[in-house]
């Protein structure tokens, strides 16, 4: 039986942008654009939002409430947040910003025919994703775990373009990963939990922001406060739904042991804990340590420790640290302030700032180690 065909409509006033959704559109089995003298109902609208986006929300309900089409796309070269989210409340099941990303706009058209084809099922695309996730927390402020969360996440990307890699700021209070980005995100993940009973791959990947190293970034609230409030239960339902769509989630969960931090905790394959080779950090340690002993979460096995900022001439040396938390350090960061400091003024990874620098090899050969294509650095206790 042949496929049902989905009628799009374009309204858009851009010549350039309207040709080349004509050519996704016609690139897919199933879809046919609306011709000049078309009438009657449309499957798809895909509509340009102009000077006046507030108006064009308006009629975008409109539109959905009479039937004129059963669903909508937005596109635009410039959205504010608050528009966006009007848009997605109004009903709008995407947003493609422009340029734009033909493969994302596929990607939406085969969710939008799965939705609503009533014939056979079509090859299925094999079993979903399993993804890991990598929570990355600090011993303590100011040690570096963002810089860790975001260079890592960069370098897995790197490591394998294929695979899908996600980055989480779960830091309640002023996260700061779009900064180290210099990503302008419209959706944070509190947003997402609002709307968590329609989560589904299409809508996570629509609000994410994608950065140009392929990592899609899901930032942290930027409001303090906020009448809405998150359960265990949402979160378990929004890293649920990311372990189908991405390889790896790595989460920055900053310094905070709460309700929250503590079910990311639970849901982690990996932690990474991010300490410095000084005192009050290692305590620290040793104090998470007995908490997750506590907890009965996360399994020894699955902690490790990552020493960022590490110099040889350090007072107190690696093997220091290790008998002293009667653990292993797992991987160590050399110290590198300037190049650090110049990415995260211009809002850049390491692997873009410096790409030959001994900090951002350290960073690949650490993605290497995760994704298995990479050898362990050897034991730094000789009795080991």
């Amino acid at each position: 039986m042949e496929l049902t065909t989905l009628k799009v409509r374009l309204d858009i006033k851009d010549d350039l942008i309207r040709q080349e959704f004509t050519r996704i559109v016609s690139s897919e089995e199933g879809f046919a654009t609306y011709g000049p003298g078309d009438s009657g109902a449309a499957d798809l609208l895909i509509l340009q939002l102009g000077d006046r986006p507030e108006e064009e929300i308006l009629q975008v309900q409109q539109i959905l409430g009479s039937g004129t089409a059963r669903e909508v796309f937005l596109t635009s070269k410039v959205l504010k947040s608050e528009i966006l989210i009007e848009a997605m409340r109004a009903g709008v099941k995407e947003f493609f910003p422009q340029p734009v990303n033909k493969e994302e706009v596929k990607r939406a058209l085969l969710k939008l025919r799965g939705q609503q084809s009533t014939q056979k099922p079509q090859k299925a695309e094999g079993p979903k994703k399993q993804g890991k996730i990598i929570n990355v927390i600090g011993s303590k402020g100011g040690v570096g775990t963002t810089t860790v969360a975001v260079n890592l996440a960069t370098s897995l990307a790197e490591a394998d373009r294929e695979k899908m890699v996600a980055l989480i700021d779960m830091n309640l209070l002023f996260g700061e990963i779009p900064l180290f980005l210099s990503i302008e995100s419209v959706f944070d993940w509190m947003e997402v939990a609002k709307n968590i009973s329609r989560i589904d791959s299409t809508y996570l990947l629509s609000v994410m922001s994608r950065h140009n190293t392929g990592v899609h970034v899901l930032p942290s609230p930027a409001k303090v406060l906020d009448e809405f409030r998150v359960t265990p239960q949402v979160i378990e339902a929004l890293l649920a739904q990311m372990r189908t769509m991405f390889d790896y989630i790595v989460i920055d969960s900053g310094q905070v042991l709460d309700d929250i931090s503590r079910t990311v905790l639970k849901l982690s394959d990996s932690l990474i804990i991010v300490t410095l080779l000084s005192l009050p950090c290692l305590i620290n340690v040793k104090r998470l340590m007995d908490h997750f002993q506590k907890f009965g979460y996360p399994l020894e096995e699955d902690i490790q420790i990552l020493v960022n900022r590490h110099h040889k001439r350090s007072m107190i040396s690696l093997e220091d640290a290790e008998k002293s938390l009667k653990k292993k350090i797992y991987w160590n960061i050399p110290n590198d302030f300037q190049t650090t400091m110049s990415a995260i003024n211009q809002g850049r990874p390491l692997s873009v700032m410096d790409s030959a620098s001994e900090i951002t090899a350290s960073f690949r050969e650490l993605a290497a180690m995760i994704t298995g294509k990479g050898q362990k650095k050897k034991s730094i206790l000789p009795w080991r």
